[in-house]
């Protein structure tokens, strides 16, 4: 039976538990990708937890292309494919990442699927408008019906629907994703709590009509022969591979773009946000770049039973009639139809300086916040800050320790050190040039480094634990028995040192060796190859920890450090950092401050330790 309806209130709602209402560990609000692994997360940990969406129907939904992983992506995504590939082959471990086509249809599917499916997890369809508060705390939400929702903690992972607005020309509709609403009420009770929000701008290219393109005129562009799926329990492929297909624009192409111009509203005054700096609409890449004759734009499949194909590169929010000569300027797509049209989206986000590391913002107890509201971009970005957000609200909840990995352990902690230490005033999107420790930080060695997690936390079967513990152990056993196999004068190990040779070569050497073994051999070859870096950047990664180590406590008063300018002290006290490493990361932080920051803390915990004990 529904709370009765009540009166609609601008900011967060001052809170009472009824004996009448449903009460939950942990509410996510919103079920893309962020919020989707954060209440699996949530879940999985043991929590009650009710994963709140507008539209049931949408969840998991790819609002851009229908693309997984890529450069640094993929690291992330390595913890439904229709096409498999490895970008980056021909260079170093540390950047190969792979990329995934997905059936659009069968992606949100299996999401929904998954949620639904989950024990302790509720999913219902509600607008959520309001934030419940009890002193000072988040208690749970309410929606556009007056339903309340109490909880321990909400997750908050509303994509682009904060204030979201879509243009198309001069058109401009509110909207959080072409058909859907927008989340103004939302947006307001951010700010009513007092947090900083600033707006953003993405976009997406049209959607073309499969059977009008004309494909024996493009380039295909097929994915690995023999793929490497993303999930370790995933043995084979099942799904039919499909090709994607590469065009460019022409300089009628670029000529249509300038002539309309005052069209776009890009370039009219009508957008005021922040856009992606790395991938840019068309509109800005003729602007950008004038001396380019074409652009590259590849052809991507929606899915297997669609006849929709996303036009990846030329992202637009010109007006309909001008992406349509735009379209049909390029090879290929003389006759092409667009099936829906491309646009660009502004929307709120939350400066993530006002988050902890656990994602929980500083100042509003309860409250997490997941995805493109932190100020980033992409599908990958937002699913590992929702389940780093889900765990840590699950762990709060529950009294446990936070999962804070360091950046020496993962790109997730990158991401997450990023955002809360530096800030953004852009999207941000992850590269592997972001990672300090990135020839540690490998799609290869990913289980690796991050199955551990998740036995402790309880989200990973022992059983999968001990299969990855026994998987290391055989690696260091051969890297050791290839050392002591003489050739000559050098060791087995030292020839798969040398360029052009590989693990499968050393059979000849040895017969008994298992080249079989994929997952040893990768980790063997890039331990010989890279063995050099790989020890420096240990010795690195030491210095790294002990840093991260010497934590600051949370209350300390900056203005009473001697040594610290205004401006040094103004930056610590906004971003409050956990530790003296996070605190040298901190934008406009001199080494010279921290310095005076550690001999302070030194000399702070000293005193500490000599005061008397109170009879």
């Amino acid at each position: 039976m529904l709370a009765p309806r009540l009166p609609r209130l601008p900011g967060p709602v001052p809170f009472v538990i009824s004996t009448r209402m449903s009460f939950f560990d942990v509410i996510v609000v919103g079920a893309g990708h962020a919020g989707c692994e954060a209440s699996l997360a949530a879940a999985r940990l043991g929590c009650r937890t009710l994963l709140l969406t507008m539209n049931l129907d949408a969840i998991g939904q790819m609002s851009c292309n229908p693309a997984v992983g890529g450069t640094a992506k993929g690291h992330l995504v390595r913890e439904i494919a229709i096409q498999l590939k490895t970008l980056n082959q021909s260079r170093g471990p540390a950047v190969r990442s792979t990329r995934a086509q997905c059936d659009r249809a069968r992606y949100r599917a299996v999401a929904k699927q998954a949620v639904e499916r989950e024990p302790r997890l509720e999913v219902r369809q509600a607008h959520v408008a309001r934030l419940l508060v009890d002193r000072g705390r988040v208690v749970g939400v309410e929606d556009q019906l007056g339903v309340r929702f109490p909880a321990r903690a909400v997750v908050i992972t509303a994509g682009t629907f904060l204030r979201g607005l879509i243009h198309v020309g001069m058109s401009r509709v509110s909207a959080g994703r072409a058909g859907e609403f927008a989340s103004n009420e939302l947006s307001d009770a951010l700010r009513a709590l007092g947090l900083e929000l600033g707006r953003l701008k993405t976009g997406t290219s049209p959607r073309l009509k499969r059977s009008t393109i004309d494909y024996a005129a493009l380039e295909a562009q097929w994915g690995d022969r023999e793929p490497w799926p993303f999930h370790w329990a995933t043995t084979r492929v099942t799904l039919r591979q499909v090709a994607c297909h590469l065009t460019y624009t022409t300089p009628a192409t670029h000529e249509v773009i300038r002539e309309n111009l005052d069209r776009s509203p890009l370039y009219s005054g009508m957008i005021e946000a922040t856009g992606v700096r790395y991938c840019p609409s068309i509109e800005d890449k003729v602007v950008r770049f004038a001396d380019r004759e074409r652009h590259q734009v590849i052809l991507e499949p929606d899915g297997l039973e669609t006849e929709e194909v996303y036009a990846n590169g030329i992202s637009t929010s010109l007006p309909l009639d001008v992406q349509e000569r735009l379209v049909r300027s390029i090879p290929g797509l003389e006759r092409a139809e667009i099936m829906r049209p491309g646009y660009a989206i502004e929307y709120d986000f939350v400066h993530p300086t006002q988050m902890r590391p656990t994602l929980e913002c500083r100042d509003v107890p309860g409250l997490y916040l997941a995805g493109q509201i932190n100020g980033t971009t992409g599908y990958e970005e937002a699913a590992a800050l929702g389940m780093w957000a889900g765990i840590n609200a699950a762990c709060a909840v529950q009294e446990r320790a936070p999962f804070l990995p360091t950046r020496a352990e993962s790109y997730m902690a990158v991401l997450v050190d990023d955002l809360v230490t530096k800030g953004t005033l852009e999207p941000y999107r992850m590269f592997t040039s972001r990672a300090e420790y990135r020839l540690l930080l490998r799609e290869d060695n990913a289980d690796l480094r991050m199955v551990p997690h998740g036995v402790l936390l309880g989200l990973v079967p022992a059983a999968r634990g001990d299969e990855i513990e026994s998987r290391r152990a055989r690696v260091d056993l051969t890297i050791e028995r290839l050392r002591t196999r003489r050739v000559g004068s050098a060791s087995a190990f030292q020839l798969l040192c040398r360029p052009g040779t590989g693990y499968r070569d050393l059979a000849t050497l040895d017969p008994d060796l298992d080249v079989d073994d994929v997952h040893v051999a990768r980790q063997v070859e890039v331990s010989a190859k890279y063995e050099g870096y790989i020890r420096r950047m240990l010795a690195d990664v030491e210095r790294f920890r002990r840093s991260e180590e010497r934590l600051l406590p949370d209350d300390l008063d900056y203005q009473t450090v001697p040594g610290l300018s205004t401006e040094i002290r103004e930056r610590l006290a906004a971003v409050r950092p956990r530790s003296l490493g996070q605190a040298s990361r901190v934008p406009g932080v001199t080494p010279a401050a921290i310095s005076v920051l550690a001999v302070w803390i030194c000399s702070l915990s000293t005193s500490r330790v000599r005061e008397p004990v109170p009879s």
